[in-house]
């Protein structure tokens, strides 16, 4: 396994920043925990090691984007709408959940923000939204998710290049966690991403480090291209996943998930920033809150035919 180099943490890191990624980090941990005790039924997806990717994210995206996540998308939508408990409330089928408890933890809508368990069909989507962006809604975005294992997919290639052919604004989200379900991405991807985009004429960036500051410093312009028409963009992040596939899945060998934790975000900040790591406890609690509270409501009204 590739192990992603990492960045000196920056000193300019926002209380902000950090509230939101131990928040992600929590409601995860609080996800697997709750399966671990049946109290869900079906399955989840957790991203933890993978929450600064949508934080670092957040600031470059307007509210008027389109963004497209997958399987693996709670760190994305809670980033979007730092709702845990109309999200949990979704994947708990109670009360209040954003889509009535009919979408559970990996078919979400909201506003301009949706997901699917289907692995690349967000690709060629994305890119007809982008089209009629591009058409409709100059300097928005269609912002997709995806991750190594989804290069298997033709629905990815046939989306890249009919954004290629048109100059979309469409921005690809590769996250690059090594390994596709239980399959080492040396195992099933010849070459590298970066060589297939680059086959496209598509521009390319790669992101080697979890420090959500320098991401964005790094991100910052080509994101502002694709808005200014240049074209579509694909960005790599190295990245890597602490947790199984969905639940308990995990078929890596101990050492190799020992490393992984020696390079979380959260083992680097939190030896970086002691001082101000009393927000892990806060968040902590808030999630603890958030689960007490929502597993306390009834459960979800399902709509009736021809409602939203």
């Amino acid at each position: 396994m590739t192990t992603p180099a990492l960045l000196t943490t920056h000193p300019g890191l926002s209380d902000a920043d950090l509230d939101l990624l131990l928040m992600i980090r929590h409601f995860e941990l609080a996800l697997l925990d709750l399966f671990g005790r049946g109290e869900i039924a079906g399955t989840t997806h957790t991203c933890l090691g993978q929450e600064h990717i949508p934080v670092a994210l957040k600031p470059l995206l307007d509210e008027a984007d389109y963004v497209f996540s997958n399987h693996r998308g709670h760190g994305h939508y809670l980033a979007r709408f730092g709702d845990p408990h109309g999200l949990l409330a979704e994947i708990m089928g109670r009360d209040g959940a954003v889509c009535h408890g009919v979408g559970g933890s990996q078919h979400i809508l909201r506003d301009r923000f949706l997901t699917t368990g289907i692995q690349g069909q967000n690709v060629p989507v994305a890119a007809g939204v982008a089209l009629h962006l591009q058409r409709t809604e100059p300097r928005r975005l269609a912002v997709v998710h995806i991750g190594d294992g989804t290069w298997g997919e033709g629905a990815v290639y046939e989306g890249l290049n009919m954004a290629a052919l048109w100059r979309l604004p469409l921005v690809v989200v590769v996250e690059n966690n090594g390994i596709a379900q239980s399959t080492p991405t040396a195992a099933h991807l010849a070459g590298s991403i970066r060589g297939r985009v680059r086959g496209f004429g598509i521009d390319y960036e790669e992101v080697t480090g979890t420090d959500v500051t320098a991401i964005r410093e790094q991100l910052a312009r080509p994101i502002a291209r694709v808005r200014g028409r240049s074209g579509p963009l694909v960005v790599e992040f190295h990245t890597v996943r602490l947790g199984p596939h969905s639940k308990g899945d995990d078929t890596r060998d101990q050492r190799e998930r020992d490393l992984m934790r020696t390079q979380d975000w959260f083992v680097r900040y939190a030896r970086t920033f002691p001082d101000r790591f009393a927000a892990d406890r806060r968040q902590k609690a808030l999630i603890e809150r958030c689960v007490r509270d929502v597993a306390a409501r009834p459960p979800a009204q399902r709509p009736h035919q021809g409602e939203k």
